[in-house]
């Protein structure tokens, strides 16, 4: 489960999503891909930055109760506060956002949520992640893929405008 929590492992996979995307949209694929960089962004900034110090709330691997119920795996503890799950906040944003830009020229995109399950079920075996927190930060994730989806659809629109005056 360690090795599954790391980006790097999952590089494969990133890169045959960016490459299906040029391939299927040409250099259209950099709106999504812009979009992807700005939910990863603002959720791992508003989840890190924001409810994670306002919480508070220690991850089970740091809560003095649990202490000797929990399972390290390499010693690994992770941050102080969990709530929410950032690696559940990226995940699940950028799955739906893709879900939602793609779902019709390539049919495959829907095993983006299946990284995102097993990417963040790897938090809660670690240790290190309340199923809450994954939850929590899973919802995030999508608000912040439908506002950023929204909010591109609209800039492509204007830019369009922009280009036919």
């Amino acid at each position: 489960m360690q090795f599954l929590t790391n980006q790097l492992v999952w590089t494969p996979l990133f890169i045959l999503v960016i490459y299906t995307l040029f391939k299927k949209y040409g250099w259209s694929a950099v709106w999504n891909l812009a979009g992807i960089g700005l939910i990863i962004l603002v959720s791992d900034q508003f989840v890190s930055g924001f409810m994670k110090p306002f919480f508070g709330r220690l991850r089970p691997s740091h809560d003095p109760e649990l202490q000797t119920l929990v399972h390290f795996v390499n010693e690994y503890k992770g941050g102080l506060y969990g709530f929410a799950s950032s690696h559940a906040a990226n995940s699940f944003g950028v799955a739906l956002y893709l879900w939602i830009v793609a779902k019709k020229e390539i049919k495959w995109i829907w095993i983006m949520f299946g990284w995102a399950f097993i990417f963040s079920y790897t938090r809660i075996y670690l240790g290190v992640h309340y199923p809450a927190d994954i939850l929590v930060g899973a919802s995030v994730g999508c608000v912040f893929a439908l506002a950023i989806d929204w909010l591109i659809r609209i800039a492509r629109n204007k830019r369009s405008d922009i280009k036919r005056t």
